[in-house]
C-alpha cells in the first residue's frame, strides 16, 4: 500500500485490525449514521444513512436519485460519522471515516449485495475507498485521545488534557 493511496475496508483492516474491529463495532451498535457529502456549490450536506461491512468492503446504499447519491456521483468525497448513541456514554469512542465513494453498477456485485442486505429496489450502491479513519475517546477521565489512520501510515495517537 502506497502512502496516501485510498484503500478499501479490507486493506484498512489488514493494516490496523484492532482499530478496524473497534470502528466496525461502533458502526454496528446502531443502524443509522451521518453521511456528509458536497453539494453542487461545494457546501456540505449531512444526511442519515445505513452502512454495511460485507466482503471486505464498506458499502453505502441509497435511494434512487437521492441528493446524497447525486452529490457522490458529482464529487465522490465523503465523511461518515458513527451514531454516537444515547446520552453521553460513547462505548468504543467516537469514530469517523473519510474517503471516496465509487458507484457500483456491476450486476454480479449488486446481486451479491441484494442477496445479503435485501434493500428496496431500485437503489444506488457505492463501495468506499478510505483516506482516513479517526477514533476519539476519553481515557482515565483525564485525556482526550485521538487515533488517526491514513493509508500507508501507522496510527498516530494524540493525547490532550
Amino acid at each position: 500500500m502506497t502512502s496516501g493511496t485510498p484503500v478499501n475496508w479490507a486493506g484498512f483492516a489488514a493494516a490496523e485490525p484492532a482499530l478496524a474491529d473497534t470502528v466496525e463495532a461502533r458502526f454496528g451498535a446502531y443502524t443509522h449514521h451521518v453521511l456528509a457529502t458536497l453539494r453542487k456549490d461545494g457546501s456540505p450536506r449531512t444526511t442519515g444513512l445505513e452502512v454495511r461491512f460485507l466482503g471486505g468492503e464498506l458499502w453505502l446504499g441509497m435511494m434512487p436519485d437521492s441528493l446524497k447519491a447525486l452529490d457522490l456521483r458529482r464529487d465522490p468525497r465523503f465523511a461518515l460519522q458513527a451514531n454516537p448513541g444515547d446520552g453521553t456514554g460513547m462505548g468504543g469512542g467516537d469514530v469517523r471515516i473519510a474517503g471516496r465513494a465509487v458507484e457500483v453498477e456491476d450486476p454480479q456485485t449488486r446481486a451479491g449485495y441484494v442477496e445479503e442486505v435485501e434493500p428496496p429496489e431500485p437503489f444506488h450502491l457505492f463501495r468506499t475507498e478510505l483516506t482516513e479513519v479517526v477514533r476519539t475517546r476519553v481515557e482515565d477521565d483525564k485525556y482526550l485521545v485521538v487515533e488517526i489512520w491514513q493509508p500507508g501510515q501507522p496510527v498516530r495517537t494524540i493525547r490532550r488534557t
